[in-house]
């Protein structure tokens, strides 16, 4: 391709400089309007898909509430235990009179040694 250009005059090269310079920014125009399209485009989805997750939030809250009122109504009064975190709401329904009472006792003695009441701290050396 240099060979070609090597016949032309300066004038014809300032021209055909100018013709590819004035190419390039189309291209670049271009460019420019198919990106800031996309940008646009997934903006809009962005906002979409926001608007789409706070309607499901909604709709979650709105199920949680419902779950807890058919609770009430058919195991009576209950404890709801509510625990919020930074961006959800977890709902914990318990029915106390249906749960099972767990109580903490001393160990029972497992030999001869430790049938002594209360406890006895330290450690065993085995050989």
């Amino acid at each position: 391709m240099g060979e070609e250009l090597s016949g032309l005059s300066v004038k014809d090269l300032q021209n055909l400089e100018n013709k590819l310079e004035m190419s390039l920014k189309g291209v670049r125009v271009e460019k420019e309007k198919i990106l800031r399209d996309e940008i646009t485009e997934l903006r809009q989805k962005g906002n979409h898909m926001h608007q789409e997750n706070v309607e499901l939030y909604k709709k979650l809250d709105m199920i949680h509430k419902e779950n807890a009122e058919l609770q009430m109504k058919v195991y009576g009064p209950m404890e709801v235990d509510k625990t919020s975190s930074s961006s959800t709401q977890q709902f914990t329904i318990t029915n106390r009179y249906s749960m099972p009472a767990l109580q903490l006792r001393q160990p029972q003695p497992q030999n001869s040694e430790t049938s002594v009441p209360g406890i006895k701290l330290g450690y065993v050396l085995v050989i």
